[in-house]
């Protein structure tokens, strides 16, 4: 292993969300070639728009925009469901579908009630996830996966946030909500993205 593997180094995490921090890593074992930390005093700082048309240039952008306000290496990410047969919504406004203050479960019924009356295919449906780790104003990762599914005709399961509830996965013929934490960890959108971070970090001199 060359590069960080000899220094780790630290990798904040552009959110003030512990949970998300918790889950990156877990994703990322004791082997990773960073530490990760939440960007310092990060809800006191000006918030970034997340306005552009693609997850990946809301996770680069908010990754240079942090970057800017902190030293070392800052990642962002950006995430949502895509449903091909609502024109790709909710897409880059996943977290904001049913309004800027609606609940999950709220999202999931607006959801649900746009899906009404399709059939078959058209409840197809994916889970992206775009990662960007920038420093001192580069980008050092801009990466992306996604994880393809179909929408169930009705919320399922007890784990997960957002639209886990709703997502349901074929090869292990289990709704998200319903995957154990290191099934989803293995298949999800999030963990596969940041498994393609890790890879390139560990690569980087």
């Amino acid at each position: 292993m060359r590069g960080l593997a000899n220094a780790r180094k630290k990798l904040y995490l552009a959110s003030s969300n512990p949970g998300k921090l918790r889950e990156y890593k877990v994703l990322a074992g004791s082997s990773a070639p960073v530490e990760l930390e939440l960007v310092p005093g990060y809800g006191s700082l000006p918030a970034f728009d997340e306005d552009a048309p693609t997850f990946a240039e809301n996770a680069l952008g908010k990754a240079l925009y942090y970057s800017s306000l902190v030293e070392g290496l800052v990642l962002a990410d950006d995430s949502g469901l895509v449903v091909p047969a609502l024109g790709g919504a909710p897409g880059v406004l996943s977290a904001r579908y049913a309004g800027m203050h609606a609940t999950s479960a709220e999202r999931n019924e607006k959801l649900l009630r746009e899906l009404r009356g399709k059939k078959g295919e058209e409840w197809r449906a994916y889970f992206v996830c775009a990662i960007a780790v920038v420093e001192h104003g580069r980008a050092v990762a801009v990466v992306t996966d996604r994880v393809d599914g179909e929408i169930l005709e009705a919320p399922r399961g007890s784990r997960g946030f957002g639209y886990d509830p709703v997502f349901y996965f074929p090869p292990l013929r289990k709704g998200f909500a319903e995957l154990s934490a290191e099934e989803k960890n293995e298949h999800s959108h999030r963990g596969k993205a940041f498994r393609k971070v890790i890879s390139v970090l560990r690569e980087r001199p």
